[in-house]
């Protein structure tokens, strides 16, 4: 395939733009060696040669979506500037903008109010979500459940706050019933929600979890770092669904923009409910904030520098594609839904897999049916090799065998976890590809059973 480079010359033409609000100021004389430059440039494109296909519907492994091609121009746009929005003394544009593109996704979530920012992704907007409870829940356990992120659990050890994991239900969602065991003990006083989940895309019951809430005394962070723009899309089963309409009864919220907001690496954003958590970052650094009375992002940010051609970036793809449902952006999305539920039911209805449960999101997992979880394992990753040889990229995820029972009793096979295949099917072309993907899948899986039986 030929990597687009058609738009380049709207690059140029948007670059001439940006120079107009410069033209008062003298030219600089400039030495460059663009001989140089070139040859070390090819040097890098022939190294960057040796990558998967990321951008291409066979990719459909880990959780890499291209960057929409607005995005891909904005950040280029922004670099010739290279603004940095840890204060307005560094990028006065880029900070409104970021402002802008935070608040509109805030109002995706429903918040009528809040504080937020852009970060350079969902572990440091985590890290921020989970410091500002430790502030406000002092001394108080942060407890997720065990398929949540496994930042989770280190970020709270590196803040030195006590972390608990909640154990999952047979779609691998927050047992709610372990939940309140914990929150009986009085110990708890922050709830991680995870709205898609990257090992399974599943959404945990945040209904249940509110309900909770009207009887203990706890935070709800959503880590929906993944899973967040799905809020827009139409096609989510009952009980996800349910879950996304409530998203605005959480304190605070993290999705990356980077994942399905098309943004290139790296832009995550943290958004707080309450403005006063604000105050908890307060700090002295007059050197940093003397051109403006106006609040400067990095009074609110844990972070400093911090690119803003990322702002620049999603405000710009916004912009193209705003975040409303019945929208573009929302109709891939729903597309990406589309693809994971006809995979699902091809899977379902063939003899050679095992599927634990349907997915919510557009992520979909499946074991291959052999005698033994070890033989399982032993398979799934021969097939996770032979596809990419037939250029089919999967992933591969260790799930517990216990959501297999049907097909094995995992108590007497002593193994708890089965190596399982798993697809992100992020882009919404993914749809468009599902029978060449069957195709490639099938061909891989009857080749190595093949084998194996030989």
């Amino acid at each position: 395939m030929q990597l687009e480079t058609e738009s380049l010359s709207i690059l140029k033409r948007a670059i001439e733009k940006m120079s107009e609000g410069f033209e008062s100021l003298p030219d600089v004389p400039a030495s460059v060696d663009y001989k140089a430059i070139e040859s070390v440039l090819m040097m890098a494109a022939e190294r960057m040669q040796d990558n998967y296909p990321y951008m291409h519907p066979y990719y459909a492994g880990q959780m890499l979506k291209p960057p929409h091609l607005v995005a891909r121009l904005a950040y280029s746009l922004a670099l010739f500037i290279n603004p940095n929005n840890h204060a307005l003394d560094g990028g006065r544009a880029s900070s409104a903008m970021e402002k802008e593109a935070v608040a509109e996704i805030a109002t995706m979530f429903g918040f009528e109010k809040h504080l937020g920012h852009l970060t350079s992704g969902g572990t440091m907007a985590n890290l921020e979500a989970l410091w500002v409870a430790s502030k406000l829940k002092p001394n108080k356990k942060v407890v997720a459940s065990k398929q949540a992120h496994y930042t989770h659990s280190r970020i709270s050890g590196v803040l030195g706050i006590d972390y608990q994991s909640i154990e999952v239900d047979s779609r691998n969602r927050m047992c709610l019933k372990d939940l309140e065991r914990q929150l009986a003990t009085g110990e708890v006083g922050t709830v991680v929600v995870t709205l898609g989940t990257t090992s399974t895309g599943s959404v945990d019951p945040l209904p249940g979890i509110l309900k909770l809430k009207e009887k203990y005394d706890f935070r709800i962070h959503i880590d929906s770092a993944y899973g967040g723009y799905f809020k827009l899309v139409d096609n989510l089963d009952e009980e996800a669904s349910a879950a996304y309409k409530l998203t605005n009864r959480a304190d605070s919220i993290v999705v990356d923009p980077h994942k399905h907001g098309l943004q290139p690496y790296g832009c995550g954003c943290v958004i707080f409910a309450d403005p006063a958590c604000g105050a908890l970052y307060k700090h002295d650094s007059p050197y940093t904030y003397f051109s403006s009375a106006e609040l400067h992002l990095g009074e609110i940010s844990l972070e400093c520098s911090r690119a803003g051609a990322s702002a620049v970036a999603l405000w710009t793809t916004q912009k193209l594609l705003p975040l409303v449902r019945e929208g573009e952006f929302a109709s891939a999305l729903s597309k990406s839904r589309d693809a994971a539920k006809q995979l699902h039911s091809r899977l379902a209805s063939d003899k050679r897999f095992a599927v634990p449960f349907q997915p919510e999101l557009d992520i979909v997992v499946w074991a291959i049916k052999a005698e033994s979880v070890e033989r399982s394992s032993d398979l799934a990753r021969k097939v996770f090799e032979e596809a990419a040889k037939n250029n089919l990229h999967l992933a591969l995820a260790g799930l517990p065998a216990s959501l297999f029972d049907q097909v094995w009793d995992s108590k007497s096979e002593g193994s708890e976890t089965v190596m399982c295949l798993r697809s992100c099917l992020m882009k919404p072309e993914h749809l468009n590809y599902i029978d060449q993907l069957w195709s490639l899948l099938s061909q891989s899986v009857d080749s190595v059973i093949a084998v194996h039986r030989a």
